[in-house]
């Protein structure tokens, strides 16, 4: 399996592989977006930081993107990463290679702080996040409400490395994305 950054052809399986979630808590939203708003979503993220899919012999068994913590600059070195896998692929170490890489690039990019939102209750993914290095902060109680119910959402971090007194600002995948140590990054 080889990792590599999205394309407009993955629109439709990255939307294929997320609409399932949308009938659980894992996902807020209430409607499954389409390919053609998949790959807005794709296109916007890779803006600024990376959209990884693990390539299956032509077949995405799954995706991880970091998205912008919060939009003030102060924040900028921070990002909130989500991870899904096809049904198909599960129990297979595809989240765990997906992560693993897509931090490895933030860090080079020049990002400090990873977050993860988990809804509650969800024991698979807690063990999940905690076995990748992140670490419990707070819960959001009853934050959002759906298929009949208020739910409550964890919130974990895990930092990069050594916060730096003054850190550079990040480097945005378009000034990196011919860069050969992206390849290299992507090819472990």
């Amino acid at each position: 399996m080889k990792l590599r950054l999205a394309r407009r052809e993955d629109a439709d399986t990255i939307r294929d592989i997320y609409a399932p979630f949308i009938e659980t808590p894992v996902s807020f939203e209430l409607v499954a977006p389409d390919a053609d708003t998949m790959w807005s979503r794709i296109s916007e993220t890779m803006t600024r930081t990376p959209w990884l899919v693990l390539d299956d012999d032509g077949v995405v068994a799954g995706y991880a993107y970091a998205g912008p913590h919060r939009s003030r600059a102060g924040y900028q070195w921070s990002v909130e990463a989500s991870v899904y896998v096809a049904p198909t692929h599960r129990r297979r170490g595809v989240a765990r290679r997906l992560y693993a890489a897509l931090f490895e690039v933030l860090a080079w990019q020049g990002f400090v702080n990873v977050y993860a939102g988990i809804a509650l209750p969800n024991e698979a993914s807690v063990a999940f996040h905690r076995s990748m290095g992140f670490e419990a902060i707070g819960v959001y109680e009853k934050v959002g409400f759906k298929n009949g119910a208020w739910i409550d959402v964890s919130w974990w971090v895990r930092t990069l490395g050594a916060r730096p007194e003054v850190p550079a600002t990040p480097r945005l995948l378009p000034e990196v994305r011919e860069d050969p140590q992206l390849a290299i990054l992507l090819s472990r």
